[in-house]
Protein backbone atom coordinates (compact mmCIF):
# COMPACT_ATOMS: atom_id res chain seq x y z
CA UNK A 1 0.00 0.00 0.00
CA UNK A 2 1.46 3.46 -1.07
CA UNK A 3 1.40 6.64 1.55
CA UNK A 4 0.01 9.12 0.84
CA UNK A 5 3.07 10.97 -0.18
CA UNK A 6 6.72 9.34 -0.69
CA UNK A 7 9.23 11.51 -0.80
CA UNK A 8 13.42 11.87 -1.46
CA UNK A 9 16.09 13.14 1.23
CA UNK A 10 18.91 13.85 -0.67
CA UNK A 11 22.48 13.58 0.99
CA UNK A 12 24.85 16.32 0.39
CA UNK A 13 28.61 16.50 0.09
CA UNK A 14 31.02 19.56 0.93
CA UNK A 15 32.75 20.42 -2.04
CA UNK A 16 35.53 22.47 0.46
CA UNK A 17 35.11 23.15 4.02
CA UNK A 18 37.47 26.15 5.46
CA UNK A 19 37.62 27.22 8.83
CA UNK A 20 37.95 31.20 8.86
CA UNK A 21 37.81 32.12 12.85
CA UNK A 22 35.90 31.49 15.50
CA UNK A 23 33.25 33.45 17.60
CA UNK A 24 33.75 34.87 21.13
CA UNK A 25 30.37 32.74 21.73
CA UNK A 26 32.53 29.21 20.25
CA UNK A 27 30.72 28.78 16.79
CA UNK A 28 33.49 28.22 14.17
CA UNK A 29 33.26 30.70 11.26
CA UNK A 30 33.52 28.85 7.90
CA UNK A 31 32.77 28.65 4.02
CA UNK A 32 31.95 25.50 1.86
CA UNK A 33 30.25 24.85 -0.94
CA UNK A 34 27.09 22.27 -0.30
CA UNK A 35 26.15 20.25 -3.02
CA UNK A 36 23.10 17.77 -3.58
CA UNK A 37 23.66 14.60 -4.85
CA UNK A 38 21.63 11.85 -5.74
CA UNK A 39 21.93 8.75 -2.84
CA UNK A 40 18.60 9.79 -0.72
CA UNK A 41 16.69 8.49 2.18
CA UNK A 42 12.72 7.71 1.12
CA UNK A 43 10.26 8.79 3.46
CA UNK A 44 6.67 7.66 3.40
CA UNK A 45 3.79 9.90 5.13
CA UNK A 46 0.08 8.91 6.23
CA UNK A 47 -2.03 11.30 7.46
CA UNK A 48 -3.41 10.81 11.15
CA UNK A 49 -6.30 13.16 11.97
CA UNK A 50 -5.70 11.91 15.62
CA UNK A 51 -2.99 14.68 15.84
CA UNK A 52 -0.72 11.62 17.01
CA UNK A 53 2.65 11.19 15.15
CA UNK A 54 4.06 8.15 14.59
CA UNK A 55 7.49 6.60 13.12
CA UNK A 56 8.42 3.16 11.32
CA UNK A 57 11.89 2.36 10.46
CA UNK A 58 11.54 0.42 7.28
CA UNK A 59 15.56 -0.34 7.19
CA UNK A 60 17.21 -0.06 10.09
CA UNK A 61 17.10 1.03 13.63
CA UNK A 62 16.64 4.94 14.21
CA UNK A 63 16.97 6.97 17.73
CA UNK A 64 14.06 7.12 19.30
CA UNK A 65 13.39 10.78 18.88
CA UNK A 66 15.04 11.05 15.57
CA UNK A 67 15.22 14.33 13.43
CA UNK A 68 12.20 13.28 11.72
CA UNK A 69 9.85 13.24 14.24
CA UNK A 70 11.18 16.37 16.20
CA UNK A 71 10.91 18.27 12.79
CA UNK A 72 6.93 17.13 12.78
CA UNK A 73 6.53 17.86 16.39
CA UNK A 74 7.96 21.42 15.97
CA UNK A 75 5.85 21.84 12.51
CA UNK A 76 3.11 20.88 14.74
CA UNK A 77 3.96 23.00 17.85
CA UNK A 78 4.29 26.51 15.71
CA UNK A 79 0.93 25.94 13.71
CA UNK A 80 -1.06 24.69 16.07
CA UNK A 81 -2.40 21.87 13.61
CA UNK A 82 -4.18 19.29 14.94
CA UNK A 83 -3.29 16.72 12.16
CA UNK A 84 -0.95 13.77 12.91
CA UNK A 85 1.17 11.65 10.51
CA UNK A 86 2.68 7.97 9.95
CA UNK A 87 5.98 8.15 8.69
CA UNK A 88 8.18 5.50 7.36
CA UNK A 89 12.04 5.61 7.18
CA UNK A 90 13.84 3.84 4.37
CA UNK A 91 17.28 5.24 5.18
CA UNK A 92 19.93 4.49 3.00
CA UNK A 93 22.06 7.81 3.35
CA UNK A 94 24.70 6.39 6.37
CA UNK A 95 24.92 8.37 10.12
CA UNK A 96 27.87 10.26 11.05
CA UNK A 97 28.93 10.69 7.57
CA UNK A 98 29.38 14.54 7.16
CA UNK A 99 26.23 13.97 4.44
CA UNK A 100 23.54 15.51 6.35
CA UNK A 101 21.57 13.22 6.31
CA UNK A 102 19.27 13.72 9.20
CA UNK A 103 18.95 17.49 8.17
CA UNK A 104 17.96 16.11 5.30
CA UNK A 105 15.22 14.08 6.65
CA UNK A 106 13.89 16.86 8.52
CA UNK A 107 13.90 19.45 5.44
CA UNK A 108 11.30 17.00 3.92
CA UNK A 109 9.38 16.53 7.03
CA UNK A 110 8.48 19.79 6.82
CA UNK A 111 7.92 19.88 3.46
CA UNK A 112 5.94 17.33 3.19
CA UNK A 113 4.12 17.58 5.94
CA UNK A 114 3.63 21.57 5.12
CA UNK A 115 1.71 20.06 1.94
CA UNK A 116 0.09 17.26 3.92
CA UNK A 117 -1.25 19.17 6.45
CA UNK A 118 -2.44 22.12 4.10
CA UNK A 119 -0.73 24.56 6.26
CA UNK A 120 1.20 26.83 3.19
CA UNK A 121 3.97 28.18 5.20
CA UNK A 122 6.15 29.94 2.89
CA UNK A 123 9.70 28.96 2.55
CA UNK A 124 11.08 31.37 5.24
CA UNK A 125 8.70 30.38 7.66
CA UNK A 126 9.75 26.45 7.49
CA UNK A 127 13.31 27.46 7.35
CA UNK A 128 13.04 29.16 10.98
CA UNK A 129 11.75 25.96 12.21
CA UNK A 130 14.31 23.84 10.75
CA UNK A 131 17.11 25.88 12.01
CA UNK A 132 16.36 24.78 15.39
CA UNK A 133 16.88 21.17 14.48
CA UNK A 134 19.78 22.04 12.42
CA UNK A 135 22.12 24.19 11.07
CA UNK A 136 22.31 22.36 7.82
CA UNK A 137 18.07 22.26 7.32
CA UNK A 138 17.54 25.19 5.99
CA UNK A 139 20.30 24.51 3.23
CA UNK A 140 18.00 21.31 2.16
CA UNK A 141 14.94 23.24 2.38
CA UNK A 142 16.09 26.28 -0.14
CA UNK A 143 17.01 23.02 -2.35
CA UNK A 144 19.80 24.58 -4.39
CA UNK A 145 23.19 23.68 -4.54
CA UNK A 146 25.31 26.82 -2.31
CA UNK A 147 27.80 28.93 -1.24
CA UNK A 148 28.17 29.28 2.58
CA UNK A 149 29.65 31.03 5.34
CA UNK A 150 29.35 32.64 8.53
CA UNK A 151 28.36 29.48 10.79
CA UNK A 152 26.60 27.87 8.52
CA UNK A 153 23.62 30.74 8.27
CA UNK A 154 24.71 32.74 5.29
CA UNK A 155 23.35 30.51 2.27
CA UNK A 156 23.73 32.09 -1.53
CA UNK A 157 22.30 29.65 -4.76
CA UNK A 158 25.16 29.05 -6.86
CA UNK A 159 23.17 29.67 -10.29
CA UNK A 160 24.22 31.08 -13.70
CA UNK A 161 28.01 31.78 -14.25
CA UNK A 162 28.71 29.76 -10.87
CA UNK A 163 26.89 26.52 -11.24
CA UNK A 164 28.11 23.92 -10.50
CA UNK A 165 28.41 21.49 -13.75
CA UNK A 166 27.10 17.87 -14.05
CA UNK A 167 29.57 15.45 -12.78
CA UNK A 168 29.99 11.46 -10.91
CA UNK A 169 31.52 11.09 -7.67
CA UNK A 170 32.49 7.89 -5.67
CA UNK A 171 31.45 8.60 -2.10
CA UNK A 172 32.63 6.10 0.60
CA UNK A 173 31.40 5.93 3.71
CA UNK A 174 34.09 3.51 5.71
CA UNK A 175 32.81 1.53 8.85
CA UNK A 176 33.62 3.96 11.58
CA UNK A 177 31.59 7.43 11.96
CA UNK A 178 32.84 10.77 13.18
CA UNK A 179 31.11 13.10 15.97
CA UNK A 180 31.16 15.98 15.23
CA UNK A 181 31.91 17.48 18.24
CA UNK A 182 35.19 15.63 19.10
CA UNK A 183 36.44 17.24 15.71
CA UNK A 184 35.28 21.02 16.64
CA UNK A 185 36.99 21.09 19.94
CA UNK A 186 40.45 19.73 18.64
CA UNK A 187 43.28 21.93 19.38
CA UNK A 188 44.38 21.22 16.53
CA UNK A 189 42.14 22.03 13.99
CA UNK A 190 43.02 24.79 11.88
CA UNK A 191 40.80 27.67 12.41
CA UNK A 192 42.85 30.84 10.21
CA UNK A 193 42.24 29.87 6.49
CA UNK A 194 42.34 32.86 4.57
CA UNK A 195 38.16 34.08 2.97
CA UNK A 196 38.14 32.47 -0.65
CA UNK A 197 35.49 33.86 -3.23
CA UNK A 198 33.19 32.55 -5.34
CA UNK A 199 34.77 33.31 -8.79
CA UNK A 200 37.51 32.00 -7.37
CA UNK A 201 35.71 28.67 -6.26
CA UNK A 202 34.04 29.04 -9.49
CA UNK A 203 37.68 29.00 -11.64
CA UNK A 204 38.53 25.61 -10.07
CA UNK A 205 34.97 24.00 -8.91
CA UNK A 206 36.08 19.76 -8.27
CA UNK A 207 40.09 20.99 -7.15
CA UNK A 208 38.94 24.20 -5.04
CA UNK A 209 40.50 24.06 -1.69
CA UNK A 210 40.38 21.54 1.26
CA UNK A 211 38.39 20.29 3.82
CA UNK A 212 39.95 21.64 7.14
CA UNK A 213 38.61 19.05 9.64
CA UNK A 214 39.92 16.85 7.73
CA UNK A 215 43.60 16.13 9.53
CA UNK A 216 41.41 16.41 12.80
CA UNK A 217 39.31 13.62 11.55
CA UNK A 218 42.25 11.32 10.03
CA UNK A 219 44.04 11.59 13.55
CA UNK A 220 40.73 10.52 15.31
CA UNK A 221 39.81 7.98 12.59
CA UNK A 222 41.98 5.40 10.96
CA UNK A 223 39.33 4.30 8.82
CA UNK A 224 39.50 8.07 7.33
CA UNK A 225 42.90 7.56 6.16
CA UNK A 226 42.28 4.41 4.55
CA UNK A 227 39.25 5.44 2.48
CA UNK A 228 41.05 8.28 1.33
CA UNK A 229 44.02 6.03 0.35
CA UNK A 230 41.80 3.20 -1.58
CA UNK A 231 40.34 6.45 -3.47
CA UNK A 232 43.35 8.16 -4.23
CA UNK A 233 44.95 4.54 -5.49
CA UNK A 234 42.52 4.83 -8.08
CA UNK A 235 43.90 7.86 -9.73
CA UNK A 236 40.90 10.22 -7.81
CA UNK A 237 41.79 13.34 -6.13
CA UNK A 238 39.62 11.77 -2.77
CA UNK A 239 38.96 14.70 -0.24
CA UNK A 240 36.58 14.15 3.45
CA UNK A 241 33.03 15.50 3.06
CA UNK A 242 31.78 18.06 6.26
CA UNK A 243 32.43 16.68 9.75
CA UNK A 244 32.90 12.81 8.06
CA UNK A 245 33.77 9.94 7.91
CA UNK A 246 32.70 9.39 4.70
CA UNK A 247 35.26 10.70 1.41
CA UNK A 248 34.58 11.72 -2.00
CA UNK A 249 36.36 12.49 -5.68
CA UNK A 250 34.97 13.77 -8.77
CA UNK A 251 35.14 10.90 -11.57
CA UNK A 252 36.05 11.91 -14.76
CA UNK A 253 35.56 8.47 -15.90
CA UNK A 254 34.05 5.13 -15.01
CA UNK A 255 36.28 3.75 -12.06
CA UNK A 256 35.61 -0.02 -10.83
CA UNK A 257 34.79 0.12 -7.11
CA UNK A 258 33.46 -3.21 -6.42
CA UNK A 259 37.21 -4.02 -4.38
CA UNK A 260 35.78 -2.12 -1.25
CA UNK A 261 35.96 -3.70 1.53
CA UNK A 262 32.56 -5.48 2.59
CA UNK A 263 32.02 -3.30 5.76
CA UNK A 264 32.07 0.43 3.66
CA UNK A 265 29.26 1.52 1.92
CA UNK A 266 30.58 2.89 -1.55
CA UNK A 267 28.60 4.11 -4.20
CA UNK A 268 29.25 6.72 -7.35
CA UNK A 269 26.70 9.40 -7.29
CA UNK A 270 25.55 12.19 -9.63
CA UNK A 271 25.13 15.62 -8.40
CA UNK A 272 21.44 17.15 -8.51
CA UNK A 273 20.99 20.68 -9.68
CA UNK A 274 17.78 21.20 -7.52
CA UNK A 275 16.36 19.26 -4.91
CA UNK A 276 13.66 17.15 -5.69
CA UNK A 277 10.84 18.96 -3.68
CA UNK A 278 12.17 22.48 -4.57
CA UNK A 279 8.84 23.63 -5.61
CA UNK A 280 7.04 22.19 -2.50
CA UNK A 281 6.88 25.38 -0.81
CA UNK A 282 6.35 29.01 -1.80
CA UNK A 283 9.20 31.82 -1.29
Amino acid sequence: MRSLYDVPAPAKLNLFLHITGRRADGYHLLQSVFMLIDWSDTLHFDLRTDGALTREDLTAALPPDDLTLRAARALQEATGCPLGAHIGVHKRVPAQAGMGGGSSDAATALLALNRLWKLNLPRHRLEAIGLRLGADVPFFLRGRNAWVEGIGDIIRPLELMHALPRSSFAVVKPEAGLDTKSIFSSPFLQRDSACATISGFAAAHYQFGRNDLQPVAQALCPDVEKALQWLNSKGLQARMTGSGSAVFAAMQHAVDLQDAPSTWQVRACKNLAMHPLKGWASD
